[in-house]
């Protein structure tokens, strides 16, 4: 069995109806579903399945949303006997909020604690932007230190590296827009201004990063089981103090999306299971390791419903 890592996406990968399929199909999915409505004491599978879409997008629903759609697919990939769950991974990784689905996944946190702080996460950045109004814009075609220039120049932060030619930045709407229009100038391929709820992973969420900072080292956190490759360093997350370090500093510091699929590549990791709604993160990998000209590009896995379960 080849050396497999399990990944799970973070907002903007939701969209109405995610996970209905397996909640109906699983019980294992449903018990997840269930758990996460109990312990925010409303019904947030009723916004996950029904909507509407502009409720589901707002990021106290849509991140909260995307872990429990996450972790059900998870639950229902063991429950299948998929085999890529077979046996323990090498790692497992998140896409920003996706990381506490990576620590469920890695024993670190339970469901219920993850769905608790994941849901005061989205509340808190959702009031940060807020009281620090802020938008992001993909770039797309250039690279990191042409990136992080114009974004000197214009006043603007880099948030999400995802791959190779694939850098977010983010910052009030002003400098988000000069720094877009400097791209382009400079030779950016394509600048895609996104439509979202505020300034995620740059200083504007700092209220939120701080508020948050008290919450999670009261949090119930143990040493993960497997190690979690956190956002902020790119670098395995062994234990309990670790793991708090990295979640509070992640809301206002840069995903390193493309660092985080090297480190998994130089750990050996020959398969990559991405686990929850879309499939973005497998697509990130593909794109920064084919570069490296491999003799054989590992296998990408996506699990997000009963069809690809087999079901």
């Amino acid at each position: 069995m080849p050396p497999t890592a399990w990944l799970f996406p973070g907002q903007g990968a939701q969209e109405v109806g995610m996970g209905r399929d397996l909640y109906e199909a699983y019980p294992e999915a449903r018990e997840i579903f269930e758990e996460a409505d109990e312990a925010l004491g409303r019904s947030l599978s009723s916004v996950i399945f029904e909507g509407p879409d502009e409720v589901l997008r707002q990021t106290v629903n849509t991140q909260p949303g995307i872990l429990v759609t996450s972790l059900a697919a998870w639950r229902a990939a063991a429950a299948a006997g998929h085999e890529a769950l077979h046996a323990d991974p090498v790692c497992t990784a998140g896409h920003s909020m996706g990381e506490y689905s990576a620590l469920v996944a890695a024993g670190s946190l339970s469901v219920s604690e993850a769905v608790r702080l994941v849901a005061k996460r989205g509340e808190l950045m959702q009031a940060a932007g807020e009281q620090n109004p802020g938008t992001l814009a993909a770039v797309l075609g250039m690279d990191e230190a042409d990136v992080q220039a114009v974004c000197d120049e214009a006043g603007a932060e880099v948030c999400n590296l995802n791959a190779t030619g694939q850098i977010v930045i983010g910052g009030a709407v002003p400098a988000v827009e000069r720094a877009a229009a400097l791209a382009e100038e400079r030779g950016a391929r394509r600048v895609v201004m996104l439509n979202v709820g505020g300034a995620f992973h740059t200083s504007l969420m700092s209220p939120a990063s701080d508020a948050m900072a008290p919450i999670i080292a009261e949090a119930d956190v143990s040493d993960p089981a497997t190690p979690v490759i956190g956002n902020v360093e790119a670098a395995p997350l062994t234990t309990a103090d670790a793991v708090r370090a990295d979640l509070t500093a992640q809301i206002r510091r840069p995903v390193r999306w493309e660092d985080t699929v090297k480190r998994m590549h130089e750990m050996g990791v020959q398969r990559y299971v991405e686990m929850g709604p879309g499939k973005v993160l497998t697509g990130l990998v593909r794109t920064t390791l084919r570069p490296l000209k491999l003799p054989e590009m590992p296998a990408l896995v996506n699990i997000n419903d009963r069809e690809s379960l087999g079901g």
